[in-house]
């Protein structure tokens, strides 16, 4: 593991040390979204991305940062630290263990290190230069994505089909009959299930850069492809991303979702 690599994983346990005691508890959440949509924020993730920084700026001071909920310090650095201190805020305040604290580092722009990380469960997803393994509290073992090279006999996921809008709706519903089996609500945590080969491809859309950052590195590290709908590496100004465990599942997925 580089020093960066371990750096991250420090990272994902700080983030997780102070955000698990907020989890199931009578926190407040603030809803930071236009009236008539919900997107909540708690002291939960705020408190998560602080500890994060002040790491960050401690061990790194010349590295850059860009974070959910305090926005962006030297994002023109050579290394950026982008972090999602709780993604899947709406399963946290719904008692759900499928939140994780996401953490990816760039490196003159690429995706370098992700990690996935689950407090609650006791898990650290890592994909970087050294590989792709998870990490538990008995230890530590590979990340492999498996083979699967026909959609109709994979398994899809996405967090929600309502966070598809206009045509890409109906490139989620093309996709989600031609695959065997679809699931819906688990946020970032089925990009590590991708990573852990268990689930074979994630599409989704809307998201933000520090949504899909850490996601990258991890699938790719375990053998997988991360592409955005027009098979390019992705982008902060297009959200809409697709990971799959197996290469041979890019053209058809993005042929389903493209129309």
């Amino acid at each position: 593991m580089t020093e960066l690599e371990a750096f991250a994983v420090e990272l994902a346990r700080i983030a997780a040390s102070v955000s698990l005691p907020f989890f199931r508890t009578d926190m407040e959440e603030v809803n930071k979204a236009a009236p008539g949509s919900f997107d909540p924020v708690t002291e939960g993730d705020r408190a998560a991305e602080r500890a994060m920084r002040e790491a960050i700026s401690a061990r790194y001071p010349d590295h850059g940062i860009i974070g959910e909920e305090y926005g962006e310090t030297r994002p023109d650095a050579e290394y950026v630290w982008v972090l999602d201190p709780i993604d899947g805020t709406r399963a946290f305040i719904s008692g759900l263990p499928v939140w994780t604290n996401l953490i990816g580092l760039r490196h003159q722009g690429v995706p370098l290190i992700g990690i996935v990380g689950q407090p609650y469960i006791g898990e650290i997803f890592i994909g970087g230069p050294s590989g792709a393994r998870l990490i538990t509290r008995d230890g530590e073992r590979p990340l492999k994505t498996r083979r699967c090279d026909e959609l109709a006999k994979a398994v899809a996921a996405t967090t929600d089909a309502d966070i598809f809008l206009g045509q890409d709706r109906e490139g989620w519903e093309r996709l989600k009959t031609s695959v065997r089996l679809a699931r819906y609500g688990c946020d970032a945590y089925a990009y590590a299930m991708v990573a852990d080969g268990r689930i074979d491809l994630v599409a989704e859309s809307e998201l933000k850069v520090w949504d899909w950052t850490a996601l990258m590195p991890l699938v790719t590290a375990a053998g997988g492809n991360f592409v955005g709908w027009n098979g390019q590496a992705p982008t902060s100004a297009d959200g809409r991303v697709l990971a799959v465990g197996d290469a041979a599942l890019v053209e058809p997925a993005l042929k389903a979702l493209n129309g």
